[in-house]
């Protein structure tokens, strides 16, 4: 992998993140090529969205930057959003088979055009060190789009579930980081989300063909016994 040079897609807030990459820039400070960036003007606006579209369209990492959590610009506070959404978000790869640590998301002032720089140049070796997205995690092209396209199509549910039962306020980050790698919210997720997104993994496969329930359980790495119960989910939703 020593050749292979990372395509990364940065979402950085307008008052903070892309004002301490401008310094970094005006400073001449060095950090890798690899990253191309979008402008937003609040990193809660990054939605999951956003993200999968990304890994789409063939990045191998996603970094978002906001402001310190604190220093929001808007009453809002929406670099708070974007903890919750980044935390979902790599829930989400983890269970899709994808490495959660192509999804970054760092705080940068304005004035930490040499923080911009680390944090640019070390995702950069980290993203080498993994590979390229899906080879990196031994998954071929087709199979990476079906599992990028399952949790796109389930989105609108996921985000219903995030407002309701995930939506909560930390004054810091380990805040966040306890609660998302928490029994209680592992089990929720299993609860409201892994079924419905193996059935949509299922949906998306058999979109491109028919298949038997032997060889879905293939295509996807689950048990027999697994496809059958979520195919009478299916035809019972179907029905009803």
């Amino acid at each position: 992998m020593a050749n292979f040079k990372p395509r990364i897609l940065g979402f950085l807030c307008n008052w903070c993140s892309y004002a301490g990459a401008d310094q970094c820039g005006v400073s001449r400070y060095q950090y890798p090529p690899n990253i191309k960036v979008i402008r937003v003007m609040c990193s809660g606006r990054v939605d999951l969205a956003f993200v999968l579209r990304a890994f789409a369209n063939g990045n191998d990492g996603v970094f978002v930057g906001g402001c310190w959590l604190g220093d929001c610009h808007y009453i809002t506070e929406g670099n708070y959003d974007a903890l919750s959404m980044m935390h979902l978000g790599k829930k989400l790869l983890e269970y899709s088979g994808i490495n959660p640590d192509r999804l970054r998301l760092e705080s940068v002032s304005a004035s930490e055009g040499v923080r911009y720089a680390e944090i640019v140049a070390e995702f950069t070796d980290n993203l080498v060190e993994m590979g390229p997205l899906g080879s990196g995690e031994g998954m071929d092209q087709e199979t990476l789009k079906l599992k990028l396209d399952a949790i796109t199509n389930l989105l609108p549910y996921i985000k219903l579930v995030e407002r309701e039962k995930l939506r909560v306020r930390f004054e810091s980050r380990e805040g966040y980081e306890e609660f998302f790698a928490s029994d209680e919210l592992n089990l929720l997720f299993n609860e409201m989300i892994v079924d419905k997104l193996a059935i949509s993994q299922i949906m998306v496969l058999l979109q491109e063909k028919d298949l038997s329930p032997r060889e879905i359980a293939d295509n996807l790495h689950m048990s027999q016994s697994e496809v059958s119960k979520h195919l009478k989910a299916m035809i019972y939703l179907t029905k009803h």
